[in-house]
């Protein structure tokens, strides 16, 4: 069962997203916590570095923007010419100091690191991306059925104007032409806007903010999975209510208002938040993970702790890994890390054994909409895997480094 909490005091709204029972995402927005990525700025070149490839743009926030060659192009999205060695130009031949462009936010700013733009833009929607400045077509690989991506294909080729782009979403699977048509046209109508203002606006300064939390959490997290949604606001209820029943979503009969100030205090939403926080994870078993995340990438320990097991050897060491895989899953999901993660699973000898935990972990990450990829086991048995960066990290948007320590966690005798 996956249920979302919704959670409103003063000006400041939380989203906790739970899959049977467990919190494996939480969101919010307020302040410092407002969504940035997908927001679209005027902005300005400021530096242009030949030996980064890349290029710094002021759009107008604290830190000057980044901009990499690659994504100041037009991506090369045609499968046969992915096939082809086709080099970058070099970003002195792209972009200009003082140029001005339009951009979007791919990655939030983090530390002492601006956000990531690009000039290829994206207007997403519930069904569909439109691309209004790349002519291609695209289905979400996460729809399989091959019957089922030709018909959305063909759709999408009949209802996109000549010149733009489309991605079919993951959420498009089994909906009707009609509807995607709809889906589309309110996506183009707001690049139409967005173009119209572009105009008046500043350079640098913002064009276009992505929609809001509970527009977002539409949009991106009530699936088909979704089976109930608790909120402790009567407005934001009646709103779900008619949304989804517009939608035609099932969960428009299961909005659950429930007068409290504090709804994440009854699903233990702050105390799983406050667990995250720290580096050591206690499984159910006996047996625990150590997460350590590094500027560069993220390392997890794998231990058998108090698990002593009944059996074999064997059987306590797969119970644990898969246990352990399990976990992995949702600890990602719920702290937001992304990058190159590399697992020290316990040593396995049976090489089926090492496949059971995989499929395990594969299994456990394929819940997670965030792209991750496994390359499975080195020569020194580490499991390699990436998750794609998206946002900030639990710990940047609900703590900081200790003044005494400087994060370090160790002070001096």
């Amino acid at each position: 069962m996956k249920e979302i909490i919704l959670q409103g005091q003063a000006q400041q709204m939380r989203a906790a997203v739970l899959e049977d029972g467990e919190l494996v995402e939480v969101h919010e927005e307020e302040g410092a916590f407002s969504h940035l990525v997908g927001n679209i700025y005027r902005g300005r070149v400021e530096n242009v570095l030949p030996g980064m490839q890349a290029a710094f743009v002021d759009i107008g926030l604290e830190k000057n923007a980044f901009l990499y060659v690659a994504d100041a192009v037009p991506p090369s999205l045609d499968e046969e010419a992915k096939s082809k060695i086709n080099p970058l130009p070099r970003v002195e031949q792209v972009l200009k100091p003082r140029q001005e462009l339009l951009v979007q936010i791919t990655k939030e700013p983090v530390g002492t690191k601006g956000a990531r733009i690009t000039t290829n833009i994206t207007i997403p929607g519930r069904s569909t991306v439109l691309m209004p400045n790349t002519d291609y077509i695209g289905v979400s690989r996460r729809i399989s059925d091959e019957e089922e991506r030709t018909r959305l294909r063909e759709t999408a080729k009949s209802i996109c104007p000549q010149g733009m782009g489309v991605i079919i979403r993951t959420l498009a699977e089994k909906v009707e032409g009609k509807e995607l048509e709809e889906d589309l046209k309110e996506l183009i109508d707001l690049w139409h806007q967005i173009t119209e203002k572009m105009p008046h606006v500043s350079v640098p300064g913002l064009v276009h903010e992505d929609v809001d939390l509970l527009s977002r959490m539409l949009r991106e997290w009530v699936d088909g999975k979704v089976e109930a949604l608790t909120v402790n606001q009567a407005g934001v209820a009646e709103g779900l209510r008619k949304t989804l029943s517009k939608l035609g979503h099932p969960a428009a009969n299961h909005v659950h208002l429930v007068y409290k100030d504090n709804l994440f205090d009854d699903y233990g939403v702050d105390e799983e938040i406050r667990k995250a926080l720290r580096p050591k994870v206690w499984l159910k078993s006996g047996g625990y993970l150590v997460i350590q995340q590094t500027e560069a990438l993220t390392v997890i320990d794998v231990n058998t702790g108090k698990y002593v097991g009944k059996s074999s050897l064997e059987h306590t060491v797969l119970h644990t890994n898969c246990e352990a895989a399990e976990e992995i899953g949702r600890q990602l999901r719920l702290r937001n890390y992304g990058g190159i993660i590399i697992i020290d699973f316990i040593d396995m000898i049976l090489e089926e054994d090492q496949k059971e935990v995989l499929a395990t972990l594969e299994k456990a990450c394929s819940q997670d909409k965030i792209k991750c990829q496994i390359m499975g086991l080195t020569q020194l048995g580490l499991v390699e895997m990436t998750r794609k960066k998206v946002g900030q990290t639990l710990a940047v948007r609900y703590s900081k480094p200790c003044s005494n320590c400087d994060g370090l966690g160790w002070t001096l005798k």
